[in-house]
Parts: structure tokens; C-alpha cells; sequence
């Protein structure tokens, strides 16, 4: 793919992107693009290919066949300034639990190479966003799944990405936390204009107004605004589109 085809107006584009385990095909020739500024849930089950998508475009792994752009950025020729463009939230927490949430953010902050002073602004701003002050000089493994979670969302934001990734998120947190990380995080990417992908295999974390991937297998099964998939899959709600595509036989098979 020509660099003219990612623009600085596609937050992630992704095209004919394959991988292989020695034993497995975990991702076959997925493609799709995410608009800068939008909501972007990548919904499938677990096994569909949605963590090793993620370890691909932060570069944990490398890509085999294809091609990745980050706002016009290709991924594996422009490392360093595409990733600058990335904040992750992953699926296993990666905070330090002998750190207090202070230390955790600003230790982030050096690691992003911002100065001192940018350093405490950003991390100041970030604990009033994510509700944090109080629990600044709270160690983190004194804090709940859910204040753990915000503290990630802070930290991936601390060097002002423009897309946010977030893997299965909400894995381990309650029903209640669940829904108030949910609705936190939508409230405070549009409120900061932060492109997301939001990966989950939770039917209901999708919004009607999001923008659906369905990954089935590896493969993108549908992919739209919500309301798109629906027609095209002739279904009433995103449970029932999910269960056809999920069912239809695929090409290959």
C-alpha cells in the first residue's frame, strides 16, 4: 500500500495484515481503517486474533505480511514517531504495585522523556481527569481492579497520544467498576478528541454510535458503524449480528 492511502486523517489503518504462530494462523489478511477522533469497539471472541492485532501495531511483534499506518505513519519504517502517536492500555495490568500512583505516572513521564516540570503538569492533570488526587501517594497495591484500570487509562495518556488502544479492559473488574471505567473512558476520549480502539469480546460494551470491527478466526468478519453491520447482517441488535457472523460459514472453509 502507497503512503497516500494513509492520510493524517486515519487514526489506524490496517491493510492485509497476516500472521502466523508456528502453529496457528492467527490473523488472515485483515483489513480496516479507524477515522481519527472516533469510538472504535473490536469485538470477537477469545482466540479471534484480537491480542496479537494489538502486539503488532505497538510493534511487540512484527509484522509478517502487510502493512500498518499510524496517522500516515508507517508502523515498521517510522517506529519511533508512530508510536509516539500510541498510548496502550494492555489486557494484563503492568503497573508497578510498589509504587504509589504519583510515582507510576511519573516514572511513565521519563520514560516518554518529558522534562521535569512537563512531567508534574501532566501528571497533575492527569490525576484530576482520572479522579486520582486522592489516592496519589496510595502504593497500588492498596487500590481496587477499578482504580488500577484508571491509572492505566492516565498513564497511556500521560505523553498526549492521539490514538488509545485498550485491550480487553474491563477483564477482571466488577460488574459496577466495569460500567464506570466504561463510560469514564468514552466521557474523557471525547472530551481530549483521543481516537480509541477498544477491543473487548463483551457484547454490550458496544455503543449504538460506535464504529463495529467483528473479528472472526482472524479474519474481519463486518466492519462499520453499528448501524451498518445491522442492515447488512438483516439483525436488530449487535448480540444477534455478532451470533450470525460468528456462525456463518467463512470463505476458506
Amino acid at each position: 500500500m502507497g503512503e497516500s492511502k494513509a492520510n493524517s486523517q486515519i487514526a489506524l489503518n490496517v491493510d492485509k495484515v497476516s500472521y502466523r504462530y508456528p502453529t496457528i494462523l492467527a490473523l488472515n489478511d485483515v483489513s480496516f481503517s479507524i477515522e481519527a477522533g472516533t469510538f472504535t469497539v473490536l469485538l470477537g471472541a477469545n482466540g479471534a486474533g484480537k491480542t496479537t492485532l494489538y502486539s503488532l501495531a505497538t510493534r511487540l511483534f512484527n509484522t509478517q505480511t502487510g502493512n500498518i499506518h499510524i496517522f500516515g505513519l508507517h508502523l515498521k519504517k517510522n517506529s519511533s514517531q508512530a508510536l509516539k502517536k500510541i498510548g496502550v492500555v494492555f489486557q494484563r495490568q503492568t503497573l508497578d504495585v510498589d509504587l504509589t500512583v504519583k510515582q507510576n505516572l511519573r516514572y511513565h513521564a521519563a520514560l516518554h522523556g518529558l522534562k521535569r516540570k512537563d512531567a508534574i503538569e501532566r501528571v497533575n492533570l492527569r490525576m484530576e481527569k482520572h479522579e486520582l488526587i486522592d489516592l496519589a501517594d496510595r502504593k497500588v497495591n492498596q487500590l481496587s481492579g477499578g482504580q488500577r484500570r484508571r491509572i492505566e487509562i492516565a498513564r497511556a495518556l500521560i505523553h498526549e497520544p492521539r490514538l488509545l488502544l485498550l485491550d480487553e479492559p474491563t477483564v477482571g473488574l466488577d460488574i459496577q467498576s466495569r460500567q464506570d471505567f466504561i463510560t469514564h473512558t468514552r466521557n474523557l476520549c471525547k472530551e481530549d478528541g483521543v481516537s480509541v480502539m477498544w477491543s473487548t469480546h463483551l457484547i454490550d460494551e458496544v455503543y449504538p454510535d460506535d464504529s463495529l470491527i467483528v473479528l472472526r478466526k482472524g479474519e474481519v468478519a463486518d466492519f462499520g458503524m453499528v448501524a451498518e453491520v445491522l442492515k447488512r447482517t438483516a439483525t436488530n441488535s449487535v448480540a444477534e449480528a455478532f451470533h450470525k457472523l460468528n456462525n456463518a460459514e467463512s470463505n476458506s472453509e
